[in-house]
């Protein structure tokens, strides 16, 4: 701990073993793992999937993009599906933001990209400078200019702020770090109709939203829009670093060759465990089980929890939840975590939960019991 940069706070508490849904400490102690890794173990520590990064470091782990790699196709192909996108894959979510930006002024010929506050959406120059919240950007002088930011739910905000240089709208449909808010179907539908009347590019950053985390492969397909692009990470490699840019076709020209690129995006292990990603999230009524389970998990915990004064709203989308509280979240989720419970938070009030697409229903009372137990303990003190 000594030699490391002091730029996390770290609860004193190592995990050292996975099975499932379940972490365990160096203690032995075990724990419903509530935060997925902050949204990435999706599928939880799942045996398909480990078995297919053992299975691609036997044989190669790393080839350059100097040359073919059916992998990236194969992953592209799942990914895409029916619609008309182009993939790009790189190793995290703030890279795959980049290149979405990036993208968006190269083939629209624009500067001006337009955000929301309260927005996150990496940590890089870039995508912390589209990202519509100043306490993250403090002492790292300026920014990356020609970005602004509209209100969420807000149409007429947005529409303040084009110009003949804007070049994209970029959003995220639920607003994970700053407090799980989530976009309004009107909003979004007269957004996107909007930006398709004006030119402007609509990006969708599903870093968090994506790979079956909403109960859809992406958050997008609850709205009834096609952005222009959109953005994955996280869950795509169920913790192994990837991410990727998706792009309409028609955006193809503006990254050709030598425009943009990765050293080590989409090497061989990440695409093979990205692969056995897709494989179980597209498995046979995989993401309609996950919707049903999510949509029961949140009456559990409205019914358990809404009426407790320190809860004051329980909302989300799908297996991304917040509880919003006037008690201290360091409090909630230290007691959540001695009864063995993982959580996160969000915002100055949130508590967010981001449990496993797996979960069983036993799991899901299990947890509800813990935070039932959590809000009444805090209550009492």
């Amino acid at each position: 701990m000594g030699k490391l940069f002091q730029n996390y706070k770290r609860a004193d508490v190592e995990f050292i073993k996975a099975e499932g849904n379940y972490l365990w400490d160096q203690k032995g102690k075990s724990y419903l793992d509530f935060a997925s890794g902050i949204g990435v173990t999706n599928l939880g520590f799942h045996p398909y999937v480990k078995a297919a990064l053992k299975k691609q470091a036997e044989e190669i782990w790393h080839s350059p993009n100097l040359y073919r790699n059916s992998l990236q196709e194969e992953v592209a192909d799942k990914l895409i599906g029916g619609y008309d996108y182009l993939a790009y894959f790189c190793n995290s979510g703030a890279e795959a933001n980049e290149a979405a930006i990036k993208l968006a002024r190269k083939s629209s010929g624009k500067q001006e990209i337009i955000s929301f506050k309260n927005s996150f959406h990496g940590r890089t120059f870039g995508s912390l400078s589209a990202s519509g919240q100043e306490t993250i950007k403090k002492g790292f002088g300026d920014g990356v200019p020609h970005f602004s930011y509209a209100v969420l739910n807000d149409l007429d905000s947005v529409k303040r702020l084009v110009t003949e240089d804007t070049a994209a709208v970029m959003l995220e449909l639920v607003q994970g770090e700053s407090g799980i808010h989530v976009a309004d179907r009107t909003f979004v539908s007269d957004l996107a109709a909007f930006c398709q009347q004006q030119e402007i590019l609509l990006i969708v950053d599903e870093v968090q939203t994506g790979m079956g985390r909403t109960g859809r492969l992406f958050s997008f397909e609850h709205y009834g829009i096609e952005p222009d692009i959109f953005t994955l990470a996280k869950g795509l490699g169920n913790g192994f670093p990837v991410g990727a840019m998706l792009g309409k076709s028609a955006l193809g020209s503006a990254f050709s060759y030598g425009s943009h690129g990765s050293t080590f995006g989409g090497n061989k292990l990440a695409m093979a465990v990205s692969s056995a990603v897709l494989d179980v999230l597209q498995g046979d009524n995989f993401l309609q089980t996950v919707r049903l389970n999510a949509d029961i998990l949140q009456q559990k915990l409205k019914a358990a929890l809404a009426d407790l004064p320190l809860v004051t709203d329980i909302r989300g989308l799908g297996y991304m939840i917040g509880i919003e509280s006037k008690a201290d979240l360091a409090d909630l989720v230290a007691g959540a975590r001695a009864r063995g419970l993982i959580v996160l938070t969000a915002g100055s009030n949130v508590l967010r939960l981001l449990p496993p697409l797996t979960l069983t229903e036993e799991q899901g009372e299990q947890a509800v019991a813990v935070l039932q137990a959590v809000f009444q303990k805090d209550r009492q003190d």
